[in-house]
């Protein structure tokens, strides 16, 4: 564990010695706050919740993750790091968790600065508490699911941008599955079984579940498997350029 924790603080430390997360901040704190309240009609709907919040924060995440995840593998092929690191007395198991770890963490606390938002509709109105926690702990899941993602093609490909492209295209998959409109679509052209089957899979259907202020066994397991499973083929890659 020596390993996962050196690297692990090596990548969150290299977050903040770099404009790369500042920016990063800023750009998602923005769309945080703009999306909510100036296309969700926060104020005209006048009801004190974060359910407008909620409802941006997957595709929102969708994007952005993705940012962060592309330069976890990319920039170390790329800059030819990467076998100096895989050549390290750790395993490829504990860089992998290490970067990732430490990323999420970094996300955290991107969705911790959003707190002025619920003091805003605490200040405004009497909310609901439950929906709110369960929501934020729904998007911190929902982010260690897409950088999963994101942690696999970056390691699959050497350039960042394509590693970017292809995560955001699998993650907005992901999202848009659970759709209403894409569920309707499937409903009508495949038959419910099939729309039903791609909605389990979606991260916005297992989200939306969470927000309704019930953690249920179910959506932690799907959120849980995502992850493990992207990871263990980002293992697996790095594992196979490593033996050769």
């Amino acid at each position: 564990m020596i390993g996962f924790w050196a690297v692990c603080k090596r990548e969150l430390k290299a977050y903040f010695t770099t404009p790369v997360a500042y920016v990063f901040l800023v750009v998602f704190l923005f769309f945080a706050g703009y999306l909510p309240f100036e296309l969700g009609d926060f104020y005209i709907r006048r009801q004190a919740d974060l359910s407008a919040f909620f409802r941006y924060l997957p595709a929102l995440l969708a994007v952005l993750v993705p940012c962060v995840a592309m330069r976890l593998w990319a920039a170390e092929r790329r800059s030819g790091s990467i076998e100096l690191l895989l050549t390290l007395p750790i395993t490829v198991r504990h860089a992998v968790l290490g970067k990732f770890v430490a990323a999420w963490a970094f996300l955290g606390i991107a969705l911790l600065l959003t707190l002025p938002m619920p003091l805003t509709v605490a200040y405004l109105g009497e909310p609901d508490l439950g929906p709110m926690l369960c929501g934020y702990a729904g998007a911190f899941l929902m982010a260690g699911g897409f950088l999963a993602v994101g942690c696999f093609f970056s390691a699959l490909s050497r350039s960042q941008v394509i590693s970017f492209v292809l995560a955001v295209v699998v993650c907005g998959i992901l999202v848009y599955a659970g759709m209403p409109t894409t569920q309707g679509f499937l409903t009508g052209s495949l038959g419910a079984g099939v729309a039903g089957v791609v909605e389990s899979f979606s991260m916005q259907s297992h989200f939306a579940s969470i927000q309704r202020g019930v953690i249920a066994l179910g959506d932690v397991i799907y959120f849980l498997a995502v992850i493990c499973g992207w990871l263990a083929a980002c293992w697996v890659v790095l594992d196979e350029r490593r033996a050769a």
